[in-house]
């Protein structure tokens, strides 16, 4: 038996194109859910106090605390020239890696003002690898937000890593996107239960269980703003699996039903292993649904999660969208 069903959407829709100054906002804030995600990793932005302030109210913790970010802090002899900024990075790192010699990956994430003053990152980050060899891997991303919106310093980071990724040729299947580590288990326990088999997850939480991408990869993403990361994938060798996004029931019984299918699961199989839980989905949206049931819905576009979401918010509880905006269409 087959697992396709037509899939409706918006395509009929009347599309308004507007130029101009979108809606952007620093990329920084990816870092707050990737450091909670990546247990062995660092981020450390190269930047102003003002990313150091941005960091720490968006995270809600004091920096004393030790959280798996930090700041280095660009002066005002760095921002003259009077110093050399490459220099005084490379000595932060190092006392950074003294300090925590449990980091594995570290993250060297330029901002604003570090572009400004053309600061090279990435050179900074292939002389430390030549230094510390492979017990730390560093990268380097652009958290800036001058031209994106903030969801894109996660897809940023990811692309990152990709280039660095352990070939394979075996086949398997490749989650792209942070997930919540119980979204996460409960991903990699439905697909277990279908019989698929070599499951990995980009980001993962330890460097030791990154995952491989080869010419027999097949991927899938989790979210609608990691188009960089899936062009990266891509390039690698990897195929990627066309799905609506995992919001909501319809949503995730869609995204898992397109994994399916790719993987030759039978749809006696698939309607098994996903019945309880569509259920329990259901009536969770329920509850809510009644709430928002008939209101109207406005979004702005700032985050790339615009259309998925309004149409969860539409077919699933109800709501009448008036407009929709998006920042990429």
């Amino acid at each position: 038996m087959s697992l396709d069903t037509p899939t409706t959407g918006c395509l009929h829709a009347p599309v308004l194109r507007e130029r101009g100054q979108r809606e952007v906002f620093c990329g920084l804030t990816g870092i707050i859910w990737l450091h909670r995600k990546m247990q062995d990793a660092f981020f450390l932005v190269v930047g102003s106090r003002t990313c150091a302030h941005l960091l720490q109210s968006a995270a809600g913790v004091m920096i004393f605390a030790e959280p798996r970010f930090g700041t280095a802090i660009l002066e005002e002899k760095d921002l003259a020239g009077l110093a050399d900024a490459h220099q005084e990075l490379e000595r932060e790192v190092e006392r950074l890696l003294s300090r925590r010699p449990d980091i594995r990956q570290l993250f060297l994430v330029g901002s604003c003002p570090s572009e400004v003053i053309k600061l090279d990152l990435s050179r900074t980050a292939e002389r430390l690898n030549a230094r510390h060899g492979g017990a730390v891997r560093v990268y380097n991303y652009s958290g800036s937000g001058i031209e994106t919106t903030f969801t894109q310093g996660e897809d940023a980071c990811l692309a990152a890593m990709v280039p660095s990724l352990e070939e394979t040729t075996e086949a398997n299947l490749l989650v792209v996107g942070a997930l919540p580590d119980v979204v996460e288990d409960q991903c990699l326990s439905l697909l277990t239960q279908m019989g698929i088999k070599n499951v990995s997850f980009l980001p993962s939480r330890r460097a030791s269980s990154a995952p491989k991408v080869g010419p027999n990869t097949r991927f899938i993403l989790t979210q609608p703003f990691l188009a960089d990361t899936a062009h990266a994938v891509e390039r690698r060798g990897g195929e990627r699996i066309v799905a609506p996004f995992p919001f909501g029931e319809e949503g995730t019984t869609d995204w898992l039903r397109a994994v399916a299918k790719t993987q030759g699961v039978m749809l006696e199989t698939f309607e098994a292993v996903t019945a309880a839980p569509r259920a329990r989905a259901r009536k969770a949206v329920a509850a809510h649904a009644e709430t928002l049931r008939d209101k109207t819905l406005f979004m702005f576009p700032d985050s790339q999660l615009e259309i998925p979401l309004a149409r969860f918010l539409a077919r699933e509880c109800g709501m009448l969208p008036v407009e929709v905006g998006t920042p990429y269409l």
